[in-house]
């Protein structure tokens, strides 16, 4: 295990979550599921306490902490794609597997992790040293949920 591992707490779907992603993300798999020496507060011995998995070259570990605790939008995982069809593709996989949309390229998973799917022509239009054009592509954005590629250069061109 490396030093510094995202640690995601899950409601006993913790396998599931990382083997979803796995399928779903490159460069992403689940290395281990460890089971639990002896009885916790919210499970028994001998069920998934943590799951060792990266997602898209991040190691994570998720542990099956119970329902105290929930995601939140204070953490994302935010993936960059190339094109459309690359954005279209991970969005679809999360919100069609029980997630849900949220605005600006933000999207819950049906466990309550949120995930940017992030182009990166919208970087490189929010970002562009041409203030006006950049303004332009950020108002179309605001206005999305999933990201259209074509809507953001069409802005950023004016």
């Amino acid at each position: 295990m490396t030093k510094n591992v995202i640690c995601l707490w899950y409601d006993g779907a913790a396998e599931e979550a990382a083997n979803f992603y796995a399928k779903t993300f490159p460069n992403s798999t689940v290395t281990a599921v460890h089971f639990a020496p002896g009885d916790f507060p919210s499970g028994k011995q001998g069920q998934a306490l943590t799951v060792e998995f990266t997602v898209a070259g991040v190691p994570c570990v998720g542990l099956n902490g119970g329902p105290m605790f929930k995601h939140s939008e204070a953490f994302s995982f935010q993936i960059i794609t190339e094109d459309q069809a690359e954005t279209d593709r991970y969005w679809n996989a999360i919100v069609g597997n029980g997630g849900a949309e949220s605005a600006c390229g933000w999207c819950k998973d049906k466990w309550g992790l949120s995930w940017q799917i992030t182009p990166r022509v919208l970087l490189e239009a929010t970002t562009d040293p041409d203030r006006a054009a950049a303004k332009r592509a950020f108002e179309a954005m605001m206005k999305m949920k999933k990201i259209d590629i074509a809507t953001i250069e069409a802005a950023r061109r004016g």
